[in-house]
């Protein structure tokens, strides 16, 4: 009875707390748009432009040659026979990503005939359709007010990942979005077969994962949680098989490398750390340290808070298995609110890119996205927001890093890591009365603006290929 007490205590104090700081923070009246607009009209809108913009990029801006050649020699190997992961290298060394990366970027070297300006344009697509995610995303959630979304779009460094540098970092980016709108409707195994496709391009998506399960752990039973994980596995074990049959060690080894260090001279985050320091183990084991005990504390004090903690979560799922029928099972045990999936889900990502060792340029696509949505969770003033989004900004246009960048950006990270922790805890569940009652009136409209606008820039990129093609 004293639990329940405190349960319910804990829920009025959450409501009561989100409601105090609508009232005071700045930019708090977000849902009606700018002027009146929807808040989907000016994302539609957001969206349309920034296609133009990168149709402009394509077009006039020269491409710079990093990986793409390296890319096509690996897929390459793939395409003549070779199974061994060990075998497999490319201009830049040997293949580090897992198999669906090699069926995707095979689909693209068909598709492109390994050509770089048509992979531009199909990259530029890539681009327009992970923005719409997020816009999508933001809109669904309303932490963002309507003027705050074009920060997504005033990126110099992601618009140069996407379309001039055509890294993998990016599809699996666009994947994860994806499986992160599947998690907004409670699509919980869509959601993790999709999340498993994003880790077979590229497994930094795994920074995700302990949020994930958190999440899995509050919406699902323990049944529930083992299905959802089996569908992942499942995505993983069909898309190596080829390789495993041959050289499982070497797979596994090259895929999912988790002692890779990466060359000094690249870091944007510690190249203020002298390099013996930079690549020691010691330094590598004090960062995983400090990257579970910030897991640890914000599962237990900011996710877990209504639950009573992490333990009591825990416990409270082993109990559930103990006094269960046996080979039965319940369906999904609660609906969880969609802005705590997303800030569980992202601010879960940023504690593993504050605590990466090494962060090179193009990493920056793995969190940029989720930057406006975590500096308007957090109690900051509506400037101080906007010069964090700026320095972090300027910390990743800066060629090539320096000490006194590297500090900038990591200083940055904590600050608004500090302001995540600090903001007061969205309630978690959502009522399946409430949820019978609501209704979505703009999805409709932001999905047919949004095929409107892949039409729009697939027609216009066309047209600058021909006549760059002199056709």
């Amino acid at each position: 009875m004293a639990t329940e007490t405190a349960v319910v205590a804990g829920r009025q104090k959450t409501r009561a707390g989100s409601k105090h700081v609508n009232k005071s923070t700045p930019g708090a009246l977000k849902s009606g748009g700018i002027y009146g607009i929807p808040k989907a009209v000016v994302a539609s809108v957001l969206v349309f432009a920034d296609a133009i913009l990168v149709a402009l990029i394509i077009a006039y801006v020269p491409y710079t040659k990093i990986d793409w050649d390296a890319y096509m020699s690996q897929v390459g190997g793939f395409l003549e026979g070779e199974r061994d992961y060990g075998n497999l290298e490319g201009d830049t060394g040997p293949l580090v990503y897992p198999a669906g990366f090699l069926y995707v970027y095979s689909a693209i070297r068909y598709v492109t005939g390994g050509e770089v300006f048509p992979a531009q344009i199909l990259f530029g697509v890539l681009y327009v359709i992970n923005l719409a995610l997020t816009m999508f995303i933001c809109v669904k959630t309303d932490v963002l007010p309507a003027w705050a979304l074009i920060l997504l779009c005033l990126s110099k460094r992601v618009h140069s990942i996407f379309v001039l540098r055509l890294f993998n970092d990016c599809i699996a980016t666009m994947l994860l979005q994806t499986s992160l709108v599947s998690l907004l409707y409670q699509k919980w195994n869509l959601g993790l077969i999709i999340f498993s496709g994003a880790v077979s391009i590229k497994m930094n998506v795994l920074l995700y994962a302990p949020s994930l399960l958190l999440l899995l752990l509050k919406a699902l039973d323990v049944y529930g949680v083992v299905t959802a994980l089996a569908c992942a596995a499942v995505v993983q074990i069909v898309l190596a098989l080829p390789f495993l049959l041959v050289n499982p060690l070497a797979y596994l080894s090259r895929a999912f490398n988790l002692g890779r260090v990466f060359i000094h001279f690249w870091s944007v985050n510690f190249k203020f750390v002298p390099e013996p320091l930079f690549i020691s183990k010691g330094f590598a084991f004090s960062l995983l340290i400090a990257h579970l005990c910030l897991l640890a504390l914000f599962a237990h004090y900011r996710w877990c808070k209504h639950e009573g903690g992490l333990l009591s979560l825990l416990h409270s799922k082993v109990s559930s298995l103990k006094l269960r029928v046996p080979f039965t099972r319940s369906s999904s045990v609660c609906t969880i609110s969609k802005e705590h999936i997303v800030t569980t889900m992202l601010a879960g990502n940023f504690i593993g890119i504050v605590c990466a060792r090494s962060l090179h340029y193009q990493f920056y696509s793995w969190y940029f996205h989720s930057l406006p949505y975590l500096l308007w969770k957090s109690p900051f003033p509506t400037l101080l927001r906007i010069a964090l989004f700026v320095g972090v900004e300027l910390c990743w246009n800066i060629y090539p890093s320096n000490a006194y960048s590297s500090i900038l950006l990591l200083f940055l990270h904590l600050v608004i890591l500090l302001g995540v922790w600090w903001a007061p805890p969205e309630h978690p569940y959502v009522d399946k009365s409430e949820t019978k009652k609501k209704k979505i009136f703009y999805f409709p409209f932001v999905l047919d603006s949004f095929i409107a606008v892949i039409s729009v820039i697939s027609s216009n990129i066309t047209r600058l290929f021909h006549y760059h093609a002199g056709i």
